[in-house]
């Protein structure tokens, strides 16, 4: 008796199931989420304009975090025009260079993200423990610079896992999720010894940006223990290092919670609550980071606060 041969299927669209068991809260789902979209927008929109504007925040740390306000934007439309199309149409379906391309956006954002808050870790560390160096070291075209290829890089880096997958057979076009990543399509496979150099190409992106982890978690080991030995470094510590600590503790969360619904996926699960778990990162880190900074920061607050008082009167 011969194998079974999967039938090998001619991909042209997938069908995105996610969204099956939202049909009597579409609405209230579409504004909330349209809600969300308007307030990422306005909130990271401003703190780009203003940094971009004022040319005292001309600095290393604030060129830093508007690049990290673009790979907000860059991320979020990635997933949101998409998911309200799909909310207001009775087909949830998108091209098969379309997924690949989302799937691309997702990814890279994520990894860029932790690019951007490794050299603000790096850059509070050059401030706080080697000041003398600092200006020389973390000069204004060298910061753009690096601001740039934290998100080129990772953007490489993730297209090249990308076309690997575009070259897997596939056997289905349903896609368990309300968004294309790159495991849900790899999944999808017909032969799974083709996703092997998948695999290995996801297990060394994997480990790249688990140093980029070790790496923050060292640099603000190191802060924390130089800064209990001064008053003046403890202040700027907190004035300046709590924000990314925040930041960062917030990506993890949430990137966690996603790859725990990506690997541990069951239909005892309810769909709903899987559903915001995958999206938590596109949702609470591109908010919440730009109110973090813009409260937290003085040279960002004082700039924020006296045009909202000057438009009120």
């Amino acid at each position: 008796m011969q194998p079974h041969v999967p039938d090998v299927l001619s991909v042209c669209v997938f069908v995105l199931s996610g969204l099956n068991e939202t049909v009597n809260h579409r609405s209230i789902i579409f504004f909330l989420s349209l809600l969300c979209y308007c307030t990422i927008l306005v909130v990271n929109v401003s703190l780009i304009v203003i940094i971009i504007l004022d040319n005292s925040l001309h600095e290393p740390m604030y060129i830093l975090l508007c690049a990290f306000f673009m790979n907000g934007l860059y991320g979020t439309t990635g997933f949101y025009p998409k998911f309200l199309w799909d909310l207001l149409s009775p087909v949830h379906i998108i091209s098969y260079s379309g997924c690949l391309v989302q799937a691309l956006v997702m990814y890279s954002f994520a990894c860029s993200d932790l690019s951007i808050l490794a050299l603000m870790a790096y850059d509070r560390y050059l401030a706080i423990c080697r000041p003398l160096e600092y200006h020389s070291v973390m000069s204004k075209h060298r910061v753009t610079k690096l601001a740039f290829f934290s998100w080129f890089t990772p953007f490489c880096i993730v297209a090249t896992n990308i076309y690997l997958t575009s070259r897997v057979k596939l056997c289905s076009s349903h896609i368990d999720r309300l968004f294309c990543v790159n495991w849900s399509i790899v999944q999808l496979a017909c032969f799974p010894e083709e996703t092997t150099i998948n695999g290995i190409g996801g297990n060394i992106t994997i480990i790249i940006y688990g140093f980029h982890g070790l790496f923050i978690v060292w640099s603000y080991l190191y802060l924390i223990k130089t800064c209990t030995s001064s008053l003046e470094n403890r202040a700027k510590f907190m004035q300046t290092c709590v924000p990314h600590l925040t930041s960062l503790f917030t990506f993890l969360f949430t990137v966690f919670f996603d790859v725990m619904t990506l690997r541990l996926a069951s239909k005892d699960f309810p769909e709903m609550l899987q559903n915001f778990m995958s999206i938590e990162f596109l949702i609470i880190p591109p908010i919440m980071n730009p109110l973090i900074y813009g409260f937290k920061l003085t040279k960002i607050r004082n700039k924020i606060f006296p045009s909202v008082i000057f438009k009120i009167k």
